[in-house]
């Protein structure tokens, strides 16, 4: 029976190792705060007191915490790569960017070459990884899918091999690109109605049956329209995603991107970050 560590338990984690104590695996968990360990630990999982404790014994060890500095601190900081046994898988699901995994890569190489790491980042938010219908995005040696196939089924709809470490990062930069062009467009069109004076109601009624408008974008016009922006991909961390696909680009090679990027910090700005990214809608009529 594979045996998982799951470090790090915020929106994604927590409902993606709940899962995986649901699929029957045998399930460890650290949280830099306790709280959150100690409610997986009430559905089934074995609480670890740090994360070198958490994966002594780990066939595969997941990583899903908020960006690159928090994945090294694990990682090196707090003995996770030195404590994992060989031959060892260890799923990096975090969010951190192509230089970063190619930076991690060269890591365990150097340090723990009989250690294998996998870049599997995955699509979708917090609903989706609630209902265990994340798609992952994974990428690394071929002989290692089969170990973390348990894994990834339990957490998700469908998982993407894609290439060799490094193509998972790039690719979920694309779709995070994608994912905050689409959530402008929504949030736009909804302030550009309010500023024309049209009934919200009418504008919302209007776009929710359009074809241009996907079950994503329409489940998030329904919670525009209670004024609902309770997290589900917080305003900060998409703005984390659009600032690390620009990071591997040059500097005016995607002028809209950079645009959107500068509005979305603005709102940040504003204390706007920790609200669901749809809040950028309330950003774009405060300027009206």
């Amino acid at each position: 029976m594979t045996r998982v560590a799951v470090l790090g338990l915020g929106g994604m984690g927590a409902p993606m190792a709940a899962n995986m104590i649901r699929a029957g695996l045998t399930t460890v968990v650290w949280n830099r705060r306790p709280e959150p360990a100690r409610r997986i630990g009430d559905q089934g999982a074995e609480v670890a007191a740090s994360p070198a404790d958490a994966v002594r014994q780990a066939d595969v060890v997941v990583t899903m915490v908020t960006d690159a500095d928090a994945v090294r601190s694990i990682a090196v900081g707090q003995g996770m790569l030195a404590a994992l046994p060989d031959e060892a898988v260890w799923a990096q699901m975090s969010t951190i960017g192509v230089t970063e995994t190619e930076r991690l890569a060269e890591l365990v190489g150097a340090q723990r070459p009989g250690v294998t790491l996998v870049d599997a980042p995955v699509a979708g938010s917090r609903g989706p990884a609630q209902q265990g219908r994340l798609v992952v995005l994974a990428s690394g040696p071929e002989q290692v899918r089969d170990r973390v196939a348990p894994v990834f089924d339990a957490i998700g709809q469908q998982t993407l091999w894609v290439g060799p470490v490094g193509a998972g990062s790039r690719l979920k930069l694309v779709n995070n690109l994608l994912l905050a062009f689409v959530a402008e467009g929504v949030a736009a069109a909804v302030a550009l109605g309010d500023t024309l004076g049209l009934d919200r109601a009418a504008v919302l009624h209007a776009l929710g049956g359009s074809p241009l408008v996907s079950p994503w974008a329409a489940e998030k016009l329904e919670r525009i329209g209670r004024d609902d922006f309770t997290a589900q991909y917080t305003l900060d961390l998409a703005l984390k995603d659009v600032d690390l696909a620009l990071h591997e680009v040059r500097p005016g090679r995607f002028p809209a991107a950079e645009a959107l990027a500068a509005e979305w910090r603005r709102a940040v700005e504003q204390g706007l970050g920790g609200d669901d990214l749809t809040v950028v809608t309330r950003a774009l009529e405060d300027t009206r």
